[in-house]
């Protein structure tokens, strides 16, 4: 009781003195204190040194956090209210140490944790030498790739079903993520098999070689996925056929034109626009085809402009174009911008010389 007061009364003396190297300097002592007697503390011997450090640890600056928080993580008996303040610590220098290490944060401070900081945080958890299915439910949500990787990546940490069917569905055109959550011997068939049927054939081939067990599901899925993707590229060519038959039709009629165009753009037939505008430009299906799948629209809009098409068509051109973006607003209105400063002149040439030169037009970049 003597050497607990001995000790309180310094502390007050350290926090009174106003000195930030005194404060750093006691907490340096307390420290060393507990690691050496960590052993054989009692219980209310913890909780006396949990009192010392929360006083003392709310009035030092962030680098003596962190050296607090970096000596205190290995501990298995750290006091726990010291633990948990650094584990929130906004500094990712004082709370990734305890994150990782300590064993006195329990699954539902983790989960806390997890849930309400930053990505620094989330990824310093994904390290800890076990995870539990319901932390990393939360990180598979709520963590970013860097954090998603490290979670499967760590071999000791366990996912839930509905955690694999996330990471699968995040790794979709991801080949190390894929190859990462595919290799995981504990992964459910079923989502092998699904990780499987979009997985490149790198991947695909390292996968069917650690599943050795499951080699006949994988064959079979591989095969199944081949037949999809030969019957859909069989549906697209048809359709792409009847679209073109029926702009050609339609041209014979004299019935195609601005007003058909926009009509199939907002009712979002992109087989039907890319063969109306082929047919009005003069220019090969596969082109206009490749210029709908650019990341950019600006070969859509020197087309637009050549066919001097009216401003709610090429918007509605563009709308359709941007189907897939997740923010389109100010990327369209940045085009329409373009479209209205680029001379028909020059657009009618730049078509003409696309006819002339071959199947598929070069890319064009915007330098404004």
């Amino acid at each position: 009781m003597n050497a607990a007061l001995t000790l309180l009364s310094q502390v007050d003396e350290a926090l009174s003195s106003g000195s930030f190297s005194r404060r750093a300097e006691m907490i340096r002592h307390v420290t060393d204190l507990f690691i050496v007697g960590a052993a054989r503390c009692s219980d209310a011997d913890v909780a006396l040194f949990d009192t010392v450090f929360t006083r003392l640890a709310a009035e030092i600056e962030q680098g003596a956090r962190a050296l607090l928080a970096a000596r205190l993580a290995p501990i298995p008996n750290a006091p726990p209210i010291t633990i948990r303040a650094l584990a929130f610590d906004d500094a990712i220098e004082v709370a990734g140490p305890v994150l990782t290490q300590s064993e006195r944060l329990d699954e539902a401070t983790l989960i806390e944790n997890a849930s309400t900081k930053g990505q620094e945080h989330l990824l310093a958890i994904s390290r800890r030498r076990s995870l539990s299915e319901v932390v990393t439910d939360v990180l598979v949500v709520r963590g970013d790739r860097h954090v998603v990787l490290s979670a499967v990546e760590n071999p000791g940490a366990k996912f839930s079903e509905a955690g694999f069917a996330r990471v699968v569905e995040r790794a979709a055109g991801d080949e190390r993520l894929a190859e990462s959550v595919g290799s995981r011997p504990e992964i459910p068939l079923h989502l092998l098999l699904a990780l499987l049927d979009k997985a490149s054939d790198a991947v695909r081939a390292k996968l069917e070689k650690l599943h050795s067990q499951a080699k006949g599901e994988v064959r079979r899925a591989v095969t199944d996925a081949t037949e999809r993707i030969r019957h859909d590229v069989v549906d697209r060519f048809r359709g792409q056929a009847a679209a073109l038959a029926l702009a050609e039709s339609l041209q014979r009629e004299g019935q195609l034109g601005d007003d058909r165009l926009r009509g199939f753009a907002q009712a979002g037939q992109l087989a039907e626009v890319i063969a109306t505008l082929a047919v009005m430009s003069g220019l090969p299906p596969s082109a206009v085809d490749r210029a709908m799948l650019e990341e950019r629209p600006d070969t859509i809009i020197v087309i637009a402009k050549a066919l001097a098409l009216s401003w709610a068509t090429v918007k509605a051109l563009l709308v359709l174009h941007a189907r897939n973006d997740a923010a389109p607003g100010q990327a369209i209105e940045q085009s329409l911008a373009s479209f209205d400063r680029l001379n028909a002149a020059t657009a009618q040439e730049i078509v003409r010389f696309w006819r002339l030169r071959g199947p598929a037009p070069a890319t064009v970049r915007r330098t404004s």
